[in-house]
């Protein structure tokens, strides 16, 4: 209550300034006269007022409301004849086509399967040496069978020291040409951490969003004192070691077909100041064959993703940034793909300023979503994919006909004013992947991607220099991509690090998690994730 009491308070502060500025005008004599300068102003004042009200509605519903951008059930009776229509074309479409095997219930009450990976530690349970003797015939009983009960237990990670013994040789006779053990190529020459303690590092930080100072007092639970300052040097190390892996992933997006693009803000310390911060922005790439890469760039303008995609030629799936604008200009080989999700997101915000309008608005999108998920579950082939997507254009009819229908009746400032606009200046970007099959209907992969950024700034704040922050953009590349493949961070950094001060640069592209094989037979040198944390 007290959080709503702020905002209503800190509109009503900002309309009755509006009204006092508009009430000392009226009493001057330079007020116009000009009764459609009056009108202007009056429109303008709306607007102003419209715009800080969608505001108001857009702060409560993201402090109290739903995240989910799913529609209320009980709103179909605005739109049930519509909803009937789509789903018999949907039940045509079903008869047609064989029936997709049916996925378990992922919300069933079931006992999961432990792995199978896991070491298994047996321990024998036998009877009472009482119940050994037959109570019938007193004779001893034999074992006719066994009866196994799982249990999955934790054992906590722990520090283990790796003592690289070195043995020396000399001549007999003269003492001298001494010979020594040749050390093995290390991540971090002449440090205590060992390639599985930096692997640990990286991937507590990076992946599971523990900021370093945290890493430092679960250390010191070890018994082992290993300072932030430390980590981060060997942070900085490790990134400057993988930053050819990202380099080659990213020649390998400007080589594809399909790009999906979208960024996000991260804070930076001011090498001037250290009390004064600013705004870096760190943008996603991904293509189509699951390679991410970061790329950071001190300001939002236009030039970051310029540079990046030169070369480029192909679909680029990316929102509404102006600053796409230019990228679009000067290539005509790069062909954009709007986000229906950010379309559909600006009717949910709108559902309290036109909840008619917008909420049928937004269930003619859950039907275009509709057609995708049953498409991707049948694993439709391009030709077919294209096929059922012609049952769309009709849906995008009908939500031009209800935006056409609100034009003129409603301020451009409110929040569906905003949502129309939106639309219509971005109708031919958001449809265009009706008529190509590699195209996708939204921009979601690469929000997905910025998720782990946005998870990991809530924790740590801030990037604490440029530096740091292009080191967070090759480490943020990996571990996404790692994800995307379905590959353990953790044991990718493990086996890499190990490799990659040796590796010839001729094979570089054997190290991204794409190509990646994990090690058959892991030695006493290469830690399970049980024995994470070491020292070297």
């Amino acid at each position: 209550m007290l959080a709503y009491s702020a905002f209503d308070d800190i509109i009503s502060f900002m309309i009755s300034r509006m009204e006092n500025t508009i009430t000392a005008k009226s009493s001057k004599e330079d007020l116009p006269t000009d009764v459609s300068v009056l009108h202007q102003m009056i429109l303008t004042l709306l607007g102003q007022i419209d715009d800080l009200t969608g505001q108001l509605h857009y702060l409560k519903n993201q402090l109290f409301g739903k995240k989910s951008e799913k529609l209320d059930p009980n709103q179909r009776l605005l739109f049930e004849n519509l909803y009937e229509q789509v789903q018999e074309k949907i039940n045509q479409r079903d008869s047609k086509e064989p029936k997709a095997v049916q996925k378990k219930n992922a919300n069933h009450n079931g006992r999961n399967t432990l792995p199978s990976n896991l070491p298994v530690q047996e321990i024998p349970i036998n009877p009472d040496q009482s119940e050994m003797t037959c109570p019938d015939c007193n004779c001893q009983k034999e074992c006719i069978g066994v009866e196994n009960t799982d249990k999955l237990e934790y054992i906590p990670s722990s520090f283990r020291i790796i003592r690289l013994t070195r043995y020396k040789y000399a001549c007999k006779n003269c003492g001298g040409n001494i010979s020594i053990g040749q050390l093995p190529p290390m991540a971090v020459e002449k440090g205590i951490a060992g390639e599985g303690l930096l692997a640990h590092i990286i991937t507590s930080k990076y992946c599971d969003h523990l900021p370093l100072n945290r890493l430092e007092n679960i250390f010191k639970r070890h018994g082992v004192e290993l300072s932030v300052s430390t980590m981060c040097d060997n942070v900085g190390r490790c990134a400057d070691l993988l930053k050819p892996l990202v380099n080659k992933m990213a020649e390998n997006i400007r080589k594809s077909d399909k790009v999906h693009s979208d960024d996000t803000s991260i804070i930076i310390k001011s090498n001037k100041s250290k009390t004064n911060t600013y705004n870096g922005y760190l943008w996603v790439y991904i293509d189509d064959h699951n390679n991410v890469v970061f790329d950071f760039t001190p300001t939002r303008e236009r030039q970051g993703p310029i540079d990046f995609i030169k070369g480029f030629k192909g679909l680029f799936h990316a929102d509404a940034y102006s600053g796409y604008d230019e990228l679009f200009r000067r290539n005509k080989d790069i062909i954009e793909i709007g986000c229906n999700s950010h379309a559909r997101r600006k009717f949910k915000y709108a559902l309290d300023d036109c909840p008619v309008g917008s909420a049928n608005v937004m269930a003619l999108y859950s039907r275009l979503y509709q057609i995708e998920e049953y498409a991707r579950s049948n694993n439709f082939n391009s030709a077919q994919l294209l096929e059922i997507r012609q049952q769309a254009k009709p849906i995008f009819a009908k939500i031009c006909g209800i935006i056409d229908s609100y034009k003129g009746k409603i301020m451009p400032k409110n929040p569906m004013g905003k949502a129309i606009t939106y639309f219509t200046n971005q109708y031919q970007a958001l449809t265009r992947y009706l008529d190509n099959p590699n195209a996708d209907i939204d921009n979601n992969a690469a929000e997905r991607a910025l998720r782990m950024v946005c998870i990991g700034r809530n924790n740590y704040l801030f990037a604490g220099s440029e530096a740091g922050a292009k080191r967070a953009a090759i480490i943020y590349s990996l571990v996404a991509s790692c994800k995307a493949k379905g590959i353990d961070p953790f044991a990718y950094f493990n086996d890499v690090l190990r490799r990659i001060t040796t590796h010839p640069t001729s094979k570089i592209e054997e190290l991204l998690p794409n190509n990646w094989v994990p090690p058959k037979e892991p030695n006493d040198s290469q830690p399970t994730q049980a024995e994470v944390l070491q020292l070297a």
